[in-house]
């Protein structure tokens, strides 16, 4: 080619590369200005705590979490898509080497003597073996957009085991709280039964001495055994959740039954939370920095689209050596050789890369819609876990002051009723209420410790 037709060439190349990269100006968009503003739960340091769950001194929780990343079949998944995605790149880069293969064999074949060219019938026989050279030259970087794309993907599917990881930390942490608030529930539940069941005890030695009617008996009865019916139901929701972090774990419930069935009680947590600086903060979720791989490497495949509009260039050869007598094989004579240089350039197609290039394009701006709303949730899912996170501790603080008004409330309702100053339903109404408000302190704790997990986890802590 001359300099003047390599010139056209690159005046035409140049739009198709730059336009190919133009899908990275759409990959950042604006947080809003009054986004996670200053609050005295959160603090805006670097980096977010990883191993988050060590915050709770809880080895049990530790435990779980090292067992899970080994056993999950979700995190082994996402390896094997790894190893995928690496053998996908390393078959891209195969492109820029030439492809060599060695041919050989031996052909016997009968030549006609009735085809009217004046030859008399006759055998031919031979022997023969060549290595054959063919290799593309990367001449407009055709192969390397197309590696490009691929690590990229590569890069991708690294993000996405991250998300995994991040995501598995989370589910086994709320799990395991989920587990401990619903066996302190039960533990609720039993001391209530038992102090119930002292209160009937109360109400029939003074209903055997005449001081009261049966109906006090009854009514504390009534209550004792509606305790004892809330029992069974919540030791169903301690095995629910010892099944699934057996799931999370990657065994069987009978597995972990035995470490996890030893009550253990909620981790009191209600410190300040560092949250990282808002604008580097997206940058840490993996599923937003596997949305921008998608990106890159949608943006890379586009560009090697529109390069196939232009000619293609290609080094063919080969090398052996062919004989009719096997003594002779190796002489020169017998040596054959060729070498082919070609273009080839797609002239016409009936439209088929015209439309490639705007499936290709489409893709793209599919890719980046797509980024556009992880970012998006991501946002609002820091938020809602904030807001959550904040509201439960402000719950807390209330259910103990509720709490202890509750007991204050039993104790001078239960001595009122021994001296006889008290009608027995001010007992009743106070046991109902002490039973709740414990009960609403137990979730109220244990949701506390969900949000807190879900913060961490919208943040992009934890591996």
């Amino acid at each position: 080619m001359t300099r003047i037709h390599w010139f056209l060439c690159w005046l035409i190349l140049l739009p198709m590369v730059a336009s190919a990269q133009k899908g990275r100006e759409y990959l950042t968009r604006p947080l809003p200005d009054n986004w996670m503003d200053n609050d005295a739960m959160f603090q805006q340091i670097l980096p977010v705590e990883d191993h988050w769950w060590e915050v709770f001194e809880d080895a049990t929780l530790d435990s779980l979490i090292d067992l899970a990343v080994e056993q999950n079949t979700d995190v082994l998944m996402a390896l094997n898509r790894i190893e995928q995605a690496r053998a996908n790149l390393r078959i891209a880069r195969s492109d820029y080497f030439p492809s060599l293969s060695l041919d050989g064999g031996w052909t016997r074949q009968q030549t006609s003597g009735n085809t009217g060219n004046g030859s008399p019938q006759g055998w031919n026989s031979y022997y023969d073996a060549s290595v054959n050279l063919s290799w593309q030259v990367d001449v407009f970087g055709t192969i390397r957009m197309k590696v490009k794309a691929q690590k990229e993907n590569f890069a991708a599917s690294k993000e996405e085991y991250n998300a995994t990881m991040v995501s598995l930390c989370a589910e086994v942490a709320s799990a395991y709280f989920n587990l401990r608030e619903m066996q302190q529930e039960l533990d609720v539940l039993q001391r209530n039964a038992v102090s119930q069941q002292a209160v009937v005890k109360i109400t029939e030695v003074r209903y055997s001495t005449g001081l009261v009617s049966k109906l006090d008996v009854a009514q504390a009865k009534s209550v004792y055994f509606s305790t004892l019916a809330s029992i069974p139901a919540t030791e169903a929701g301690v095995t629910r959740y010892i099944n699934a972090l057996a799931v999370l774990l990657g065994m069987y419930p009978q597995d972990v039954a035995a470490a996890l069935s030893v009550p253990r009680a909620l981790p009191d947590y209600m410190e300040p939370v560092g949250v990282g600086v808002p604008a580097n903060l997206l940058l840490r979720r993996p599923d937003v920095r596997a949305a921008e791989r998608k990106v890159g490497a949608q943006a890379a495949l586009l560009g090697a689209t529109k390069l196939d509009w232009l000619p293609s260039f290609f080094l063919n050869g080969s090398f052996g050596y062919a004989s009719h007598d096997t003594r002779d094989f190796t002489k020169r004579n017998s040596m054959t050789w060729s070498i082919a240089p070609s273009m080839t350039w797609n002239l016409f197609d009936g439209g088929r890369s015209l439309n490639e290039e705007r499936l290709q394009r489409a893709q793209l701006d599919e890719c980046i819609n797509q980024f556009n709303q992880t970012v998006l949730t991501a946002v609002q899912e820091v938020d809602n876990a904030m807001s959550a996170y904040r509201n439960s501790i402000k719950q807390i603080v209330a259910c103990r002051e509720m709490l202890n008004q509750g007991k204050e409330v039993l104790n001078l309702s239960l001595d009122l009723y021994k001296q006889g100053l008290t009608p027995f339903q001010n007992v009743l109404d106070a046991q109902r209420s002490l039973l709740t408000y414990e009960n609403t302190l137990v979730k109220a704790k244990g949701y506390s410790l969900v949000c807190l997990v879900q913060m961490y986890q919208a943040l992009g802590g934890g591996w």
